[in-house]
Parts: C-alpha cells; structure tokens; sequence
C-alpha cells in the first residue's frame, strides 16, 4: 500500500509537491511513497469533490491530502481556515485521522518567494543587476519591510517575464528541488510540512 494520495488543482501544484515529497531528508520525513492526482476541474473541484478523487485511492493509500489555493473565483469564504475545515470534514468518513486539507494563500506562488538564493537561479536571474529582491522593491511589487510580497503570483509572473523563462510547472519543480524550507515562513507550508512529519516523520531511535 502506499503511503499517500495528493489531490491538487494543476500541474503547477503537483510538481512543486513532487519536488517536495522527493526529498525526504530536507523535509526531515522517513521516504514517503506517493501518488498526486491533479482534479480536471481545479481550485473549485479540489474544494467541492476532492474527498472523492482521494477516496478512488483509498484501497491504494494510507493517507490523503487535499492541497488547493484560497484565491479563486467563487470561493465560498476568503478565509483558509474555513476551506480547509470544510475539505476535511468530507474527507474524514473515508480516512478518518489520515486526512488533511492544505489551503494555500493566497496562491501556489506564496511559496516560492524566500531569501534563498536558489529562488533568484530558479527564475532566471543569477547574475542581473539589481538583485531580484531589489528590483521587485523597486517595482513596487515587493515591500522591502514585507517578508514576501503582498500579491505573490504578481511578483512571480512580472519575474519570469522579465528574464523571458516561461512561467510553466517545470520551474516550480526547480524551486521545489533546490530551495529549502529551514527559512519558510508561509503558514500553509509550514503547515504541510507539520502534517507530513506528524505522519511520515523519522521513528525515535529504541533507548539502549
């Protein structure tokens, strides 16, 4: 059986996922054996049906995750919290404590922005001047007393258009491979991260 079901929203959220869950010594979990499914209908889908996507594994899985934005049109609250309660109150008739939802917010790029410096690599800007924290404070697009930027996705795109890299789900599997998270501030992965070791964590070693 494996270990895990991931339901998310596109293939920019499975692949930085991948890159996460590929690298179990950084995210300080045991190897997790996994599998992500990407609901066709999105944000909307994941917060509406994403219990029954995950339950289609759930002979396959001994737990499952629900990972999706806040931000999207039509959502039925502006507030995370309220989301996620509600993906995981479908969720647990099926696994009961083996389930979470993950609501990002505002969007998946609230996770890219951090000071590590394979943040600048992954977009293509090592070796430009300004720096890319500097030019996105001077952009407006990144207060220089804010720990991330007030409209992530903004920052993003205005990012990788200037360094002409499309902005496809490959670089969000860069910045997943490369970047890690001892310096993650985001409430929602630092979440994912705490039900990923309450779960998978490294067993204690048996006292001597």
């Amino acid at each position: 059986m494996r270990d895990l079901v991931v339901v998310v929203p596109d293939k920019d959220t499975e692949q930085a996922l991948t890159g996460l869950l590929k690298r179990p010594e950084s995210i300080r979990v045991r190897p997790i054996d996994f599998v992500i499914r990407v609901h066709p209908q999105k944000d909307p889908g994941c917060y509406h049906t994403g219990h029954e996507l995950a339950a289609t594994s759930r002979r396959e899985a001994s737990h499952a995750l629900v990972v999706f934005d806040r931000a999207w049109e039509g959502a039925p609250s502006p507030d995370a919290a309220v989301l996620q309660r509600e993906v995981e109150s479908r969720l647990r008739p099926s696994w009961g404590d083996q389930c979470a939802c993950i609501v990002i917010d505002p969007e998946l790029e609230a996770w890219v922005w951090s000071d590590s410096p394979h943040v600048a690599e992954a977009l293509g800007w090592q070796g430009r001047q300004p720096a890319l924290r500097e030019w996105l404070a001077e952009q407006g697009l990144w207060p220089r007393d804010l720990p991330k930027p007030p409209d992530p996705e903004a920052a993003f795109r205005r990012a990788v258009r200037q360094t002409r890299l499309p902005p496809s789900a490959a670089v969000f599997r860069r910045l997943a491979d490369t970047v890690g998270v001892q310096r993650c501030t985001d409430p929602s992965l630092l979440n994912l991260l705490s039900v990923l070791r309450r779960w998978f964590g490294e067993a204690l070693a048996p006292p001597r």
